[in-house]
């Protein structure tokens, strides 16, 4: 079970997993935005709920999954980037429909770009022991992306 969970039900044994798994996230993420529609509070209570979620079982399952996979980031381990899709999604402008699958793409995009290049300080926050090391450069990559996004969405530059 513990893997299952720690590997999104096998996604983290893909090539690209960081990039299926928050791919899957955002799947996972549109219909519950979706469902709540263009309400602010509702759709930030379902990012900050993600958030939340995965943040807790990124460090109730981090030292386990070095442990499984020999690794201080473990790519089979994609937990961080769950939890990273719903920082970026965190506090953007609410959306539906069409609005909301751009919102929902430019959120993807933009937080894979910065989980890939990691730029200062996601990559030092890498180097933390046990399972903050894996979230925080996610965390880190997140802020970038969402302050993207918001310049992005509210600018209506899309």
């Amino acid at each position: 079970m513990r893997r299952w969970i720690a590997t999104m039900g096998g996604i983290g044994y893909l090539p690209a997993s960081g990039t299926f798994a928050s791919l899957l996230t955002c799947l996972i993420l549109w219909p519950l935005l979706a469902w709540v529609g263009p309400d602010p509070l509702g759709q930030n209570i379902v990012a900050l709920g993600g958030l939340i979620l995965f943040c807790g079982l990124n460090l109730a399952l981090g030292r386990w999954a070095i442990a499984r996979f020999g690794s201080e980031d473990p790519s089979q381990f994609v937990l961080d980037e769950a939890a990273g899709i719903c920082l970026t999604l965190l506090l953007l402008p609410a959306a539906a429909g069409r609005a909301l699958v751009v919102k929902l793409l430019v959120a993807f995009l933009a937080f894979r770009v910065f989980d890939i290049t990691k730029p200062p300080p996601a990559r030092q926050l890498e180097k933390l022991p046990h399972a903050w090391g894996i979230l925080l450069d996610d965390l880190a990559a997140a802020v970038y992306a969402n302050i993207i996004c918001q310049i992005l969405l509210r600018w209506k530059l899309l």
